[in-house]
């Protein structure tokens, strides 16, 4: 994911790209962001692709150069229409601005689905509000760190596991080639692998603490008369504890007391063998359950972990806001933005969309409600903004999940020291976890921790959606039917819907516009504001 992106290049990411431009762009199916579709010839993602909105609000840097004519890019997609409110009163609570337009958008309006985009707050820093929300993100940060300490110290840990499982499986490799069963269904042996375990029989079980032992194979062979002991031990190859006798016995040539010492020396080899083998696959056994109830500790963290994160996210003061005139440290002023979307279900492919912005200078007034709690009250300045737009399913999720990047450094901070260990630990990890078991990896670890979507494959690319060149003229018969057939159904006259995405845009344009103009108004009726 990119950090510290511009708004502009925000919008052209997540799909909100100029009719022009669309054809350059494409979409990459495994992260969802549009991407230029050939680098080399049309360079990177420009700022001026965006379909951004841009506000006839001063432009204060503008004005400074004598330009008083500019338009300042709000970050914001060019809606249909926008209205703007701006609401000041020292002796009223300006929450009710906010949760009046919420009801009469829900209630009145019929717009029953709305989503809350974005709540954060900022107040200056010898207000008493601040200090109550300093003391409410500090037991947060608290709780964060202790679980950060313990994700820090298993994902350490899971390095340990996973190398002593690969230590394992190396040890396994000459015991399973030892004895393997062939396609035949014969039993066929390696006296390479043979010859392999010998070694580590007499270099290791045999020489304890690096220290010959006396009896072993090595120090018999120094001892007269068992100098041949080593080569016979390591070339006679014997794979059953009942051929040993029949196998050593048959080597008349050598001595009677050499072929004791070497039939005890390879019958103490095949019991060794066996044993370890049953140990090596026990302690690997254990080392698999244990790696799994590891990973679902950390798993577990991370989900206790993340909506402390999201909290302190919110309860931190918003520095852009921080750096406003407006917001004075020594004065009792606080300010708020609050974002949500309504959305009028529709038949058609297109929803009207209402975005209502709020964004409030205000003075906090701390009043106990109860004897034991107290809370602010908000009296002094509110905006409200509305835009309308005719957006689909997918147009609303992209517009989502772009609110989403741009409050989401906290939220990476896990995710990315895990995805980290994961592509250090490589595949090693993924089939340890989904062995003697049902599949407990997701395989969308990666991209997202805790994501239900089925993984899509990487590289493959999907064409941006692109406006016909005739969509214009269309769009205004498409409106006027749209608008005729509101008011008087025409049931044996209605249109076949099209295949693919039903209906036009801007039908849908049309009502979000005019719900908009019936909020804008009523409220300023409603509160006694010049209307008409």
């Amino acid at each position: 994911m990119a950090r510290h992106t511009s708004p502009s290049l925000r919008l052209v990411e997540h799909g909100f790209i100029k009719s022009g431009a669309r054809s350059l762009y494409k979409q990459d199916e495994a992260t969802g962001k549009f991407v230029i579709i050939d680098a080399e010839k049309h360079g990177k993602p420009a700022e001026s692709h965006a379909d951004e909105e841009e506000a006839e609000e001063a432009n204060i840097s503008a004005m400074g150069a004598g330009d008083f004519t500019a338009l300042i890019k709000t970050g914001y997609p060019a809606p249909v229409k926008r209205y703007r409110l701006v609401y000041e009163s020292f002796n009223m609570s300006l929450e009710e601005l906010y949760f009046w337009f919420l009801n009469h958008l829900r209630q009145d309006q019929g717009y029953p689905r709305v989503e809350k985009i974005t709540d954060i707050f900022s107040a200056s820093e010898n207000s008493a509000f601040f200090g109550q929300s300093a003391q409410r993100l500090s037991i947060q940060e608290d709780r964060a760190s202790s679980f950060l300490k313990g994700i820090a110290e298993l994902v350490k840990q899971l390095f340990q596991i996973v190398r002593e499982l690969r230590i394992i499986d190396e040890r396994l490799v000459p015991y399973h080639d030892w004895e393997v069963k062939g396609e035949d269904g014969k039993t066929h042996h390696s006296k390479a692998a043979d010859s392999t375990l010998k070694g580590v029989f007499a270099d290791f079980a045999e020489n304890k603490g690096g220290q010959m032992q006396p009896g072993s194979i090595y120090h018999l062979a120094q001892t007269v008369g068992y100098a041949s002991l080593p080569d016979l031990f390591f070339n006679t190859h014997v794979y059953k504890k009942d051929d040993v006798d029949k196998v050593v016995d048959g080597m008349k040539q050598f001595n009677a007391n050499v072929r004791n010492v070497l039939k005890r020396k390879i019958y103490q080899f095949l019991v060794w063998r066996e044993k370890t083998y049953d140990e090596l696959q026990s302690r690997r056994r254990f080392q698999i359950k244990y790696l799994r109830q590891h990973w679902a500790t950390i798993k577990m963290y991370m989900s206790w972990t993340k909506p402390y994160l999201k909290h302190i996210k919110r309860l931190h003061m918003n520095e852009r806001q921080m750096d406003s005139p407006d917001l004075i440290s020594a004065f009792e002023t606080s300010m708020t933005e609050i974002e949500i979307l309504c959305v009028r279900p529709s038949k058609t492919s297109y929803h009207p969309c209402v975005l209502a912005t709020f964004e409030f200078s205000t003075r906090p007034l701390m009043q106990y409600r109860q004897e034991y709690q107290q809370g602010p009250v908000h009296v002094g300045k509110g905006t409200a903004t509305l835009r309308a737009y005719a957006w689909t399913e997918e147009q609303i999720a992209r517009y989502k999940k772009l609110k989403e990047d741009e409050d989401r450094e906290l939220l990476y901070l896990v995710d990315d020291s895990v995805a980290a260990a994961m592509e250090e630990l490589g595949d090693d990890l993924e089939k340890y976890l989904n062995e003697h078991g049902k599949d407990v990896f997701d395989r969308d670890v990666h991209a997202k921790f805790g994501s239900s979507e089925e993984p899509q494959k990487k590289g493959k690319l999907k064409a941006a959606p692109s406006a016909p060149v005739w969509e214009p003229f269309v769009a205004v018969f498409s409106g006027l039917w749209d608008a005729f057939n509101a008011v008087i159904p025409v049931g044996g006259l209605a249109r076949k819907k099209p295949s693919g995405p039903s209906g036009k845009p801007s039908g849908a344009a049309k009502i979000a516009a005019g719900t908009m103009w019936q909020a804008f108004k009523n409220y300023k009726k409603a509160h006694g504001l010049l209307s008409w």
